[in-house]
């Protein structure tokens, strides 16, 4: 017989109802209410006693599995798992608010619509496994000895020629640094600049985690608002002519998706010079870097393999000025190194025998047809364009894109809420960020409208 559940949700908390359940059910068990080998009604059953979608408690099940807390069969049902009295304690999840919530929401998956992540089904993943598992069968039998904390040289000079031919940046592979993705860059350039107190222009909107990360930098930040050619110079000439240090995406910005015009690149470029700013450029589309006008010396361009080989990698680099190259290195090696080098020669040789030119040509015309087909699919939804990689779905103002958006998780589908990316609450704009490479064609119909289902449930 099933096992007594009492559980309470609050439908009005910013907490996902799947997170509540899976609370609940892992608190009962930490208690002792819920005893090891006491059977637990079924996902289905229990979603009909509480009244959600059965994906939700599904969710919730899968994460108290992956915990150890309960296991499923069929001749036993799903129960609480037996633990040894020494196990006491589990992790636990983080604060309802908290950005550690917001950052796993925002990279949980895989999911339909998630942003940030490449489609699986066009990435060679096989020839790719044989050359990583080669480098690491070369590794292990290699000397034991200390990499180049500035990363593989093999690497360094495949992604100086690409950045050549691909974004129209000269630099040598010494002024190239290997990193753990664009986050570690981003840290090692802040550690490298010490701006600490200072203050730094920040694209309104843009990246939560980039203003995240500038604030635990403890760098000022100065919100510069985004218009049809990019972020707003003159404002932030205006506005904040100390600022020590400007974060842009002009090849595409994110999330709004315009091009920084040439005029404000070289308006941008010429203030750095003047005031002795620095200036960090998010390597974001396949287009002339703001780098490659950089006489002075004041970018520094940072990328990642993340949206065109995987996440999971970890893998980034970014292009020091000339005249840092060295305290970069020296960084590098005392605080950031760069991830192993059996991943960073498996990714040299796959750029050197051109398969990754080749992988972002049919990554094109693959996600051209998913922006198409997507926005097909939605030609009443309100106002939609595309911004970068994703289709931008404009909500109401005030529509609460952020509970419609965790709405929308039980469903399968990761949409990213607009608003959070917004300095402000008061200049905020409600919409959903709809990623392309996680939008298959086979599946869009249906998504979009269960998506617009669940908007309307909230107007």
């Amino acid at each position: 017989m099933d096992q007594p559940l009492k559980l309470e949700l609050d439908r009005s908390a910013k907490t996902p109802l799947a997170e509540q359940i899976r609370k609940g059910i892992s608190t009962a068990i930490e208690s002792g209410v819920l005893a090891p080998g006491a059977r637990l009604p079924s996902w289905l059953d229990l979603a009909a006693q509480l009244g959600v979608a059965r994906g939700t408690v599904r969710t919730a099940y899968e994460k108290l599995s992956a915990a150890q807390l309960i296991v499923a069969s069929r001749a036993g049902g799903t129960r609480v798992a037996d633990r040894p009295a020494a196990i006491a304690r589990v992790e636990q999840p983080p604060d309802p608010g908290s950005f550690l919530e917001r950052y796993l929401e925002m990279t949980a998956g895989p999911a339909i619509f998630q942003m940030g992540v490449p489609a699986l089904e066009t990435f060679p993943a096989t020839l790719f496994s044989r050359i990583r598992s080669q480098a690491v069968r070369a590794e292990s039998s290699a000397p034991a000895i200390y990499p180049d904390p500035r990363g593989e040289l093999d690497l360094r000079r495949e992604i100086a020629g690409y950045l050549a031919v691909a974004r129209g940046i000269e630099c040598s592979p010494s002024e190239v640094i290997i990193t753990g993705g664009f986050a570690s860059g981003l840290g090692l350039t802040l550690r490298v600049l010490g701006l600490e107190g200072r203050k730094a222009w920040m694209e309104d909107p843009g990246f939560p985690f980039t203003h995240r990360g500038l604030e635990l930098a403890r760098l000022s930040l100065a919100p510069i608002p985004i218009d049809a050619d990019g972020i707003d110079v003159d404002h932030g000439i205006h506005h904040a002519p100390d600022a020590a240090l400007v974060v842009v995406t002009p090849g595409q910005q994110a999330p709004l998706g315009p091009t920084l015009s040439l005029a404000r690149r070289l308006r941008l470029l010429d203030w750095a010079a003047q005031t002795q700013a620095w200036v960090i450029e998010d390597d974001s589309r396949a287009a002339p870097a703001l780098a490659s006008l950089d006489r002075a010396g004041r970018v520094v361009h940072i990328g990642s393999f993340s949206k065109t080989i995987s996440p999971a990698l970890r893998l980034g680099f970014l292009v020091a000025p000339p005249a840092l190259a060295s305290c970069f290195a020296e960084v590098a090696a005392c605080l950031a190194p760069p991830p192993g080098p059996a991943l960073q020669l498996a990714t040299a040789e796959f750029m050197r025998d051109g398969h990754y030119m080749r992988h972002l040509r049919r990554t094109k015309r693959v996600y051209s047809a998913q922006r198409d087909a997507l926005l097909e699919c939605l030609p009443h939804a309100g106002e939609a364009g595309v911004a970068g990689l994703a289709v931008l779905l404009r909500l109401p103002d005030g529509a609460p894109d952020v509970a419609i958006a965790r709405e929308t998780l039980a469903f399968g589908m990761a949409p990213a809420p607009l608003s959070v990316w917004y300095a402000s609450p008061n200049s905020a704009r409600s919409g959903l960020l709809l990623g392309l490479a996680t939008a298959p064609q086979r599946q869009l119909a249906r998504s979009c409208d269960r998506l617009l289902g669940i908007i309307r449930r909230f107007a």
